[in-house]
């Protein structure tokens, strides 16, 4: 794979301790408004809101409820194919540290919590002792589930409660734990944050995870080619972008885009999760597909009839077409129609995302479910599956 213009400013050196960060960032100034240190900078957790509007929103929400607000750290990546969260997390947890207490700070929180999955939870313990914070940011363990990050379902887990989504109205930021002002920020975010208080450059520069020949995780400018993040060349199909609600590209034209919101976005897709996905030109991007969404649909939270009844269907009509064979009468027109009765009606944006991959799949491999509806397959290669799919359970 050919390297990408790449920045080290989050990864580090690899070495996670207090003494590294401190000699190479320095330490967190006092001083300054961390709203205004957020200008420019967006949400890395996949929706890319405004920082600063946000930090400011929970302010002045907190101030209005005459309430100390909370904030809590979402290192809760669900996502099977992104690694950049969990990287961050263990090559520069202090950065992530540094960030969560400048947004404590920002929005008058008295309660500051920092989750990600249980397995690195002993690391994150290590940091917070070196600083002397332990006490000061509780770690709640997230289970290793699509959902866990999600938004309402993080708000649950830190309460103690079952880590279910939950209705957005009020949204978490007015009432969230506890009925209090909560800002929920991916960690990758509060870190940008980190830099950008010490006049470090960040907010141009994006966290992705790259699978092609190998998988890796890379830091890039927000705006660069596609093609010159990730090797695109004749071996490859399509690309898959922003991971399992993202959208599948045609090869030729993922090359050409940009990784910036209006780049993918008029191509139909977005950085998401900020996953880079290669698919290899032996591989049938229907098999891959009915896989991932097999495993979206067996995700659900099970609490909305889009998701209990609506996914489980739609994945099973794409197994169907992913196998070679004629599939039965009006298959296609189904899914499109059971997709309709998904979107929008979920306690959370799971159906929404998954309808949107579905759709993206069937668009971009237009060709190969001709080829299956003939009884043929084009893929050369029985190897397991491109796309890491986890064991399917409830």
């Amino acid at each position: 794979m050919s390297a990408p213009p790449i920045t080290r400013g989050l990864l580090g050196t690899g070495d996670p301790s207090l003494g590294a960060h401190l000699a190479a960032h320095g330490p967190l100034p006092t001083h300054g408004d961390p709203v205004l240190a957020a200008a420019g900078l967006t949400g890395r957790g996949g929706a890319g809101f405004p920082t600063a509007r946000k930090l400011a929103s929970v302010r002045d929400a907190a101030r209005a409820a005459r309430t100390p607000a909370v904030v809590v750290g979402n290192g809760g990546e669900g996502e099977p194919a992104a690694a950049k969260d969990a990287t961050l997390l263990a090559r520069s947890p202090h950065l992530v540290l540094d960030g969560l207490a400048l947004a404590a700070r920002a929005v008058g929180a008295d309660t500051a919590v920092l989750a990600a999955g249980h397995h690195q939870l002993a690391g994150l313990d290590r940091a917070l002792a070196e600083r002397g914070d332990r006490g000061r940011v509780r770690l709640v363990g997230l289970a290793d589930r699509f959902l866990a990050g999600e938004e309402t379902a993080l708000v649950a887990a830190v309460e103690g409660g079952p880590p279910l989504p939950r209705g957005k109205n009020p949204p978490v930021w007015q009432r969230g734990v506890r009925g209090r002002p909560t800002l929920v920020q991916n960690v990758e975010t509060l870190a940008r944050l980190a830099l950008l208080a010490r006049g470090e450059s960040a907010a141009g520069h994006t966290l992705v995870t790259r699978h092609g020949h190998t998988v890796d995780v890379a830091e890039v400018p927000l705006g660069a080619r596609l093609g010159d993040v990730l090797t695109v060349d004749a071996g490859v199909q399509a690309v898959l972008v922003g991971g399992y609600h993202g959208s599948w590209l045609p090869a030729l034209v993922a090359a050409g885009a940009t990784l910036d919101r209006d780049g993918l976005a008029v191509h139909g897709a977005a950085l998401g999760a900020g996953v880079l996905a290669a698919l290899p030109a032996d591989r049938c991007g229907l098999r891959e597909s009915a896989t991932v969404v097999g495993y979206l649909a067996a995700q659900s939270a099970g609490q909305c009839g889009p998701c209990l009844n609506g996914l489980p269907r739609i994945a099973a009509a794409l197994d169907r077409l992913a196998r070679p064979g004629p599939p039965p009468a009006g298959l296609l027109d189904d899914v499109a129609r059971w997709s309709g009765l998904v979107v929008g009606r979920g306690a959370c944006s799971h159906p929404d995302g998954s309808v949107r991959f579905v759709a993206s799949a069937l668009r971009v491999f237009a060709p190969e479910l001709a080829a299956h509806g003939a009884g043929w397959c084009t893929a050369s290669s029985s190897a397991r599956p491109f796309l890491p799919v986890p064991a399917v359970t409830r």
